[in-house]
């Protein structure tokens, strides 16, 4: 059976923006929020002054660190929660194989396959000086005396030509290593006679030449200097490195330093511990508001007795978004946004709301469900069951998935079909995740599921779908030339989305322990094969249901058929990239395919071939 799955998913990742299996929060910008300053352009591709390693150092402490490592070997704390192996470029033989200018790209454009992000926060000279340090972490002080001791006695005269900074830029270890020994131009091969670990300590020296001290001259860092409010570039994951509620620096007014403060509404009955700690997010755009906001900024304070909580001197530059969190009880309870407008320097956000909890799933009521079928496939059709679920109890309810988290208790695929996995839409509250599943705070949001099966495909394919929660309303949602039949059905005619045309079913008001019983036969019609805009579709609604879904499903459709379609016709490059028509998109695609696959919900065949193919798409 082929797994379509994860390839919709990955497609719609930007429009899904929701949980993994824990049913973490989606983050969302305001309407109201602008993105602040792009990317940084490329400079010329060698620095305006020699490197400054000094400087250079303390920006890796605090940038680079937590995921190359104090020591560039790839092993910081932050590295190790990513899906992808961090480059060690502290071992020379990885640093011997980069020119600067290669680094200086990198940095400043960022490495999308790597999950390494641009570092906007620095000007152009400091990722310079940030490349030089990491291009010194291979070499050691004897290293470079030795170096200079052999350059000087065989090439006394030679050291003009390793000085400009803009031909040295260029040039790798690897390249400096093949001059030394065959020379170039006017520079005779002063290498010959010397052994490796020789050549390697005057290729060093070499480099070194370009910097603004030698690094001999450098005093080590033992920790580096504490930082109120880092910008931590890199992906949100567990591990984003925390910085302390309080500076270190003087107590004095500075540009863009702030405060940031709130309080919580305790409703659960019960005292709140007294070691809860709360936890500030700080979120950015990198630019481009399809790619999603970016966790730029970490830090925890004690929650106070009286439920308030205050956070000094933050980062509080204009637009970026800070929301608020903290578990009580196994329960992460989090504020709603707040975003920081032109010249504010103190930040409050909304309450966090606390809820006595119950595991009682009763307490929940599905307001509406769609079945959307998929028949592009010749052997299966995939079953995409959109489920808008209400809490209107007054009190968080507890989902227990079991210690494998694949399973929702109160929502069963259809029998005979086989479960794929499931996504929140974006339209959804926020979930809260605990440590077996999740929970749903009392909302008037409405809570949105995706559950995702596949069944073999038939003339005739009988759905039976377990209901173990009153519904209100569903929808059957099928291609023009398909039909479905069952007791309780009711035709809703001939829709036309996007130039698409879906024969509508309805059924209202089923019963907690029931079950939806339906046939569908036919075909999909010619008609329904329209070359589609998946741009434009993501965002409109197909008009359905109790809130409105949506258009993820019809997304799936479109994207489904481009997919067939290019499989069998061989279409080019250039039609591939109109479903992912951009790095950030890709890239968005493969963390959402991480996930899933991190989650147990792909076969790691599906996962490899999918990672593949995205990562293909990067490199062209």
């Amino acid at each position: 059976m082929k797994l379509r799955y994860p390839i919709i998913l990955a497609l719609l990742a930007t429009l899904l923006a929701a949980c993994n299996m824990t049913l973490a929060a989606d983050v969302t910008p305001p309407p109201n929020y602008v993105p602040p300053t792009p990317m940084p352009t490329m400079g010329p591709l060698f620095p305006a002054q020699p490197m400054d390693i000094a400087n250079g150092e303390k920006i890796y402490a605090e940038k680079c660190a937590a995921c190359h490592g104090t020591t560039g070997l790839g092993d910081g704390e932050q590295g190790k929660q990513l899906p992808v192996k961090v480059a060690a470029i502290g071992l020379a033989e990885v640093a011997n194989k980069a020119t600067p200018a290669d680094w200086y790209k990198q940095v400043t454009q960022g490495n999308l396959e790597k999950f390494m992000p641009p570092f906007n926060s620095l000007n152009d000279q400091e990722r310079w000086d940030v490349v030089g340090y990491a291009l010194s972490l291979h070499t050691a002080e004897e290293q470079l005396a030795q170096g200079k001791t052999l350059f000087a006695s065989n090439c006394a005269d030679c050291e003009k030509y390793f000085s400009d900074l803009e031909s040295m830029s260029a040039l790798s270890a690897d390249e400096l290593t093949a001059i030394a020994k065959n020379g170039m131009d006017e520079i005779p091969a002063f290498g010959k006679t010397l052994s490796d670990e020789e050549l390697s300590a005057v290729v060093a020296y070499l480099r070194s030449l370009t910097f603004s001290a030698p690094v001999a001259d450098l005093e080590p860092t033992a920790t580096p200097e504490p930082v109120t409010t880092p910008e931590v570039e890199s992906t949100p994951a567990d591990g984003t490195q925390t910085a302390p509620a309080e500076s270190t620096a003087a107590a004095e007014s500075v540009a863009g330093v702030g405060s940031v403060s709130g309080s919580v509404d305790n409703q659960t009955g019960a005292a709140i511990p007294a070691d809860a700690k709360v936890i500030l997010h700080g979120y950015e755009h990198a630019g481009d508001m399809n790619a999603g906001p970016t966790e730029v900024s970490k830090a925890e304070t004690p929650l106070n007795a009286d439920g308030t909580f205050l956070f000094e001197n933050i980062e509080v530059p204009e637009n970026r978004i800070f929301i608020a969190e903290v578990s009580v009880n196994g329960l992460m309870y989090q504020s709603e946004f707040a975003f920081v407008e032109a010249g504010m320097t103190s930040v409050e956000l909304p309450a966090i709301v606390m809820y006595a909890s119950t595991d009682d799933l009763s307490q929940l009521k599905i307001a509406s469900l769609q079945l959307f079928f998929d028949f592009a496939n010749a052997d299966e059709a995939q079953m995409f069951a959109v489920y808008s679920i209400l809490n209107e109890s007054g009190k968080t309810v507890t989902v227990d998935m079991g210690a494998e988290q694949k399973d929702i208790p109160f929502l069963l695929a259809a029998e005979g079909t086989q479960p794929l996995g499931f996504e929140a839409s974006q339209d959804s509250a926020p979930f809260v995740g605990t440590e077996n599943g999740f929970a749903m705070p009392p909302s008037q949001t409405p809570y949105g599921l995706i559950a995702f099966s596949s069944i073999v495909r038939a003339d005739e394919m009988k759905i039976t779908q377990p209901v173990l929660l009153s519904v209100d309303k569903v929808d059957i949602l099928l291609p023009e030339g398909m039909k479905a039949e069952g007791n309780g059905i009711t035709e809703g005619g001939l829709h036309d989305m996007q130039g698409m045309k879906f024969q509508i079913y309805t059924v209202g008001n089923l019963a907690k322990d029931s079950k939806l019983e339906f046939t569908i036969t036919g075909s999909p019609s010619a008609s329904t094969a329209v070359e589609p805009d998946i741009t434009q579709n993501q965002n409109l609604l197909i008009g359905v249901g109790a809130f409105g879904v949506v258009l993820i499903l019809l997304g799936a459709w479109f994207f489904i058929r481009d997919r067939n379609k290019q499989e069998e016709l061989d279409e080019d490059e250039d039609e591939d990239e109109e479903d992912e028509n951009d790095a950030e998109d890709v890239m968005d695609s493969i963390l959402a395919l991480d996930d899933l696959h991190r989650a147990g919900k792909i076969t790691d065949e599906a996962y490899q071939k999918r990672r593949e193919e995205l990562k293909g798409k990067l490199k062209r």
